[in-house]
């Protein structure tokens, strides 16, 4: 039975996975910085009967990563890491301070980098092993209401298409994943129309669904994904008037 590393475990998406992944003998390793929402999924996991090892580290922490990353899989090797741990920021009004900016690409990328680079070598030199990447379909048609989500989510994306053609020789697969808005924390700040949005349960199996059958691209729903999917081919002046017309992210009181 596998053994599955997911950063940001500590609610929504990361939370919903582990959850759906806990069974007997599954090993769930889970980070997130919340340590006391950590201990609470681990609970609900470890009553599914899956063994569970929690860590309360920020994956902008580079060193830290690598040295947990390490000892773990040096114990228990890793089947399955999924690189979830993610932010998002910004305003239709244009309010998106450097700072916020900042964070975002932090989190978004260098975070995704320093969960999955600790583990590459290693699963090159086994032979195998699953890397997936939290996208989203931001990441395919850029959104003026968050820039900086939107570009640091186009930048894994491609970091993980090209990981893909260089890992593919050595056994290790990479899956990008790219979901349109689900019913998260992350989303519940917004007070404007979110477009076939989907409960985090079934987010998360289709997820889980997709990665067991090892797809490149994890994007949905398929309704949203196909005609952003379609945008980003045409001049950006239609985008640019689509969104301006149809998007805005004001904060809810």
């Amino acid at each position: 039975m596998p053994t599955v590393l997911i950063t940001g475990a500590s609610s929504g998406i990361g939370a919903e996975l582990a959850s759906q992944y806990a069974a007997p003998d599954t090993t769930l390793i889970l980070l997130a910085r919340n340590e006391e929402r950590l201990r609470e999924v681990a609970t609900a996991c470890e009553a599914k009967g899956a063994r569970v090892q929690i860590a309360s580290i920020d994956v902008r922490d580079k060193a830290g990563m690598q040295s947990f990353i390490n000892e773990i899989d040096t114990k228990c090797p890793i089947d399955l890491v999924i690189a979830n741990a993610g932010i998002s920021t910004g305003s239709f009004a244009g309010n998106e301070t450097l700072e916020a900016a900042e964070a975002v690409f932090d989190i978004n990328v260098n975070g995704v980098i320093n969960t999955i680079h600790p583990l590459i070598e290693r699963m090159k030199a086994r032979g195998r092993g699953h890397i997936a990447i939290m996208s989203s379909l931001a990441g395919i048609c850029a959104l003026p209401t968050a820039p900086a989500y939107s570009a640091s989510k186009a930048a894994v994306r491609v970091y993980g298409d090209a990981l893909r053609g260089k890992l593919k020789a050595y056994g290790v697969q990479v899956s990008v994943i790219c979901p349109g808005w689900i019913t998260t924390p992350l989303t519940d700040k917004n007070s404007f129309a979110m477009p076939f949005i989907m409960p985090v349960g079934q987010a998360a199996s289709t997820i889980i669904r997709n990665l067991y059958m090892k797809k490149s691209r994890i994007a949905f729903p398929l309704r949203l994904y196909i005609p952003l999917r379609i945008l980003s081919v045409f001049p950006v002046s239609w985008s640019d008037f689509i969104f301006s017309k149809t998007l805005g992210k004001p904060q809810k009181d």
